[in-house]
């Protein structure tokens, strides 16, 4: 089984990652995961912590001459702006964070909240998913994520193969997949961040490349949907989740809903073996497992909860109206969200993978997956 934890502060002196059950034999390129940091660091809109990190990973176990071992694998991702024990405690909690949930509930300063609670934690989680699309590449399975609507503009995507879209994203400053929208998308977030407030918006993961039979439909806790909206909704700052058609889907006969079934000899060595679909309103998910087709996942992402126009709170010590703290944010950090959920489900997807062909190493895996193929084509 394919795990991982994470621990750290957000201006603590370092975030980890410990990875359980990666297989041995995978080569680790540890410049792919830096620069899944660096993305995450980026995208219009971000603030000042931005400029003082330069995110980069120290393997510090797994690992013996690039290749994985087997072991548990720790991911070391250094703090800059390290100053916990300098920082002062708050009086005045943040609606939307956790700062007054947090300090009744563990009868303790909102300080040790909000550092744990940050955002900044998902730099350990994209360093995990960064680690799982090693294992993932040599089974041709992608994961890709990008902005599809942000502060309520609807960003149309533009068509293309995945490389081709991937190079779309990359001259984006949204990360969306129409860079002719960013201007307009740019001036809104401007314009938010001069009156103090904050913008969300709507990010769509799509996964190429997956296999039949990924998941089951035998328990509640292994449905791959289940286990997918789980490790999504469980980022900071996400909302609501949805597959494929997602609430679409409750608003429309079934006739309009359930994909249709078709076969076509000519794909039958790919891995959805040869059954297309001329549409993929199931986001490739039927019964809690893949089904050859690209999986499609969405989430809405809330605005960031500080607001330099600071909202109305109390003080926890003279319970009196004031405004609220004013901790350094961001105006929008929806791109940087994209390339961490992009990340999450990556990790779920090679999880699954693992759960499906073994786990121990990589070339077992491989001869599991070709056996499977094999035997799934006479099914």
């Amino acid at each position: 089984m394919l795990r991982y934890w994470t621990a750290g502060e957000s201006h603590g002196k370092a975030l980890l990652a410990l990875v359980d059950g990666f297989p041995a034999g995978v080569e680790i390129e540890t410049e792919s995961i830096d620069f899944e940091l660096r993305r995450r660091q980026g995208g219009y809109g971000r603030g000042g912590r931005q400029r003082i990190e330069t995110d980069q990973v120290e393997l510090r176990s797994g690992i013996w001459h690039n290749q994985t071992l087997g072991s548990p694998i720790a991911l070391e991702v250094i703090n800059k702006d390290a100053k916990l024990e300098r920082l002062d405690d708050l009086s005045r909690p943040r609606p939307g964070h956790g700062d007054l949930t947090g300090a009744i509930k563990f009868l303790g300063p909102i300080r040790g909240i909000l550092e744990r609670a940050s955002a900044r934690e998902t730099a350990a989680r994209v360093a995990a998913g960064a680690l799982a699309k090693q294992l993932l590449k040599p089974f041709g399975i992608v994961a890709f994520g990008y902005v599809v609507e942000l502060g309520g503009i609807e960003i149309i995507p533009q068509p293309g193969t995945l490389e081709e879209q991937r190079a779309l994203r990359e001259r984006s400053e949204i990360y969306s997949l129409n860079p002719d929208q960013d201007d307009a998308v740019k001036a809104l977030i401007d314009a938010k961040g001069k009156e103090g407030d904050t913008l969300g918006g709507i990010l769509e993961i799509r996964v190429e490349g997956l296999p039949f039979g990924l998941g089951t439909h035998a328990q509640w806790d292994r449905k791959l949907d289940g286990r997918l909206a789980q490790a999504v909704m469980a980022v900071q700052a996400i909302k609501g989740v949805e597959i494929g058609m997602g609430f679409r889907a409750a608003r429309l006969p079934g006739s309009q809903v359930h994909d249709p079934i078709h076969f076509d000899a000519a794909q039958k060595n790919s891995p959805n073996l040869g059954y297309t679909r001329p549409t993929n309103n199931a986001g490739g998910l039927e019964a809690g497992m893949t089904n050859g087709q690209p999986l499609v996942i969405r989430a809405a992402k809330k605005p960031i909860s500080t607001l330099r126009k600071a909202l109305e709170s109390v003080n926890l010590d003279s319970k009196q109206p004031e405004s609220a703290n004013y901790e350094r944010s961001d105006v929008c950090a929806v791109p940087a969200a994209s390339v961490i959920l992009e990340n999450v489900v990556a990790f779920e997807i090679a999880c699954a993978l693992i759960d499906k062909f073994g786990g121990d190493s990589l070339a077992e895996m491989q001869a599991r997956w070709k056996l499977f193929h094999e035997m799934a084509r006479e099914r």
